[in-house]
C-alpha cells in the first residue's frame, strides 16, 4: 500500500510540476507581450525602410517592436506624423522639414541626423552636362527645398546664375542661363519615371534607387558629399522625451547601421553619424 501510494504521489508531484511549469511559461510570455513597446515609423522605400528593417532585431532586444509604414511621397508622411498616425518618420532632410512646417503650420522637429543622399543630373539622352543644348529640358523637384537644391547643383556646374542673397532658390531666381534651358518642375517622386521626356533630370536619391539608378554610377554630376541635405529623424515636438524615440535613435546611429550603409551603398550613401 505504501509503495503504491508513493508511486502515486509522486506521479502527481510531476504532474503538478508539469502544469506549474506550463502556467509559467504562459506567465512569462503574457509578461513579456506587456512589456514590449510598440513604435510605428513612416519612411520612403530605399533607402529609409531598408535601413530601418535592418534594426529590428537591435530594438527587439530593447523590448521595443517597430511597425515601418511605407510612403511614396513627401507630403503624406509629415502630415500623418503631425495628425498622430506615425511616433516618427525617417525620410527627409531638415531644410524640407522647415519649409514643411512653414506652409503648413505644424510642429515638427528633427531629433537625429542618420545618412546623406547625394542629389545628382541624370540622363537617357546625354553623358555629360557638356551636351546640354540650347533650348534643352531640366526637370527638378517642386518643393521649394528640393527645387533650390537642384538648381544648385546646376549653377555649380555652370549651366546658370542663380541670386546670391536667395535661401531658397526658385527658377525665378535664375539670372543668367546662356543656353536658355528650359525647367519643369514635377512632384520628386515623377523625376525618374518621366526621364524619358527631359534632356536631364535632377533627382533625389532615394527616388534614383528605387528606379534602378545609382548615382556613383549612372549620375552625370553629384552633388558634394559635404552636403548639408542630412536625412532625419522627425518627431512631433514635444514628444523628445519619448524612450521609444531614444532608443530608435540609438539603433540608427549604431555601428551595425554605419557598416550596413557603407557595404549595401558604396558610397552613393554615406552615414552622418
Amino acid at each position: 500500500m505504501f509503495k503504491s501510494f508513493g508511486k502515486i504521489t509522486l506521479g502527481a508531484l510531476v504532474a503538478i510540476a508539469t502544469l506549474s511549469g506550463c502556467g509559467s511559461n504562459e506567465n512569462t510570455k503574457e509578461v513579456a507581450a506587456q512589456t514590449t513597446q510598440k513604435l510605428i515609423v513612416g519612411a520612403t522605400p530605399e533607402p529609409h525602410a531598408i535601413i530601418l528593417e535592418q534594426i529590428k532585431p537591435l530594438l527587439a532586444k530593447e523590448g521595443l517592436e517597430i511597425t515601418i509604414k511605407e510612403f511614396t511621397d513627401y507630403v503624406t508622411p509629415n502630415k500623418s506624423l503631425n495628425d498622430g498616425s506615425l511616433d516618427a518618420n525617417f525620410f527627409q532632410h531638415k531644410p524640407y522639414l522647415d519649409s514643411f512646417n512653414s506652409e503648413h503650420k505644424t510642429n515638427l522637429v528633427s531629433v537625429a541626423g542618420i545618412h546623406i543622399e547625394p542629389m545628382g543630373v541624370y540622363s537617357k539622352k546625354i553623358k555629360s552636362l557638356e551636351e546640354l543644348k540650347s533650348g534643352d529640358s531640366i526637370s527638378i523637384p517642386n518643393d521649394p527645398s528640393n527645387g533650390a537644391r537642384a538648381l544648385r547643383i546646376l549653377e555649380k556646374n555652370g549651366l546658370i546664375t542663380l541670386k546670391d542673397d536667395t535661401a531658397l532658390a526658385s527658377v525665378q531666381d535664375i539670372i543668367e542661363n546662356p543656353k536658355e534651358l528650359k525647367f519643369t518642375e514635377m512632384d520628386a517622386p515623377q523625376l525618374a519615371r518621366s526621364l524619358s521626356d527631359v534632356s536631364a533630370s535632377v533627382i533625389n536619391t532615394n527616388f534614383a534607387l528605387l528606379a534602378g539608378l545609382n548615382p556613383l554610377n549612372d549620375a552625370i554630376a553629384i552633388e558634394d558629399k559635404d552636403s548639408p541635405y542630412v536625412n532625419i529623424v522627425a518627431i512631433k515636438g514635444g514628444n523628445e522625451d519619448d524612450a521609444r524615440i531614444k532608443k530608435l535613435i540609438k539603433a540608427l546611429q549604431s555601428e551595425e547601421v554605419r557598416q550596413f550603409i557603407m557595404d549595401t551603398y558604396k558610397g552613393a550613401i554615406l552615414p552622418s553619424f
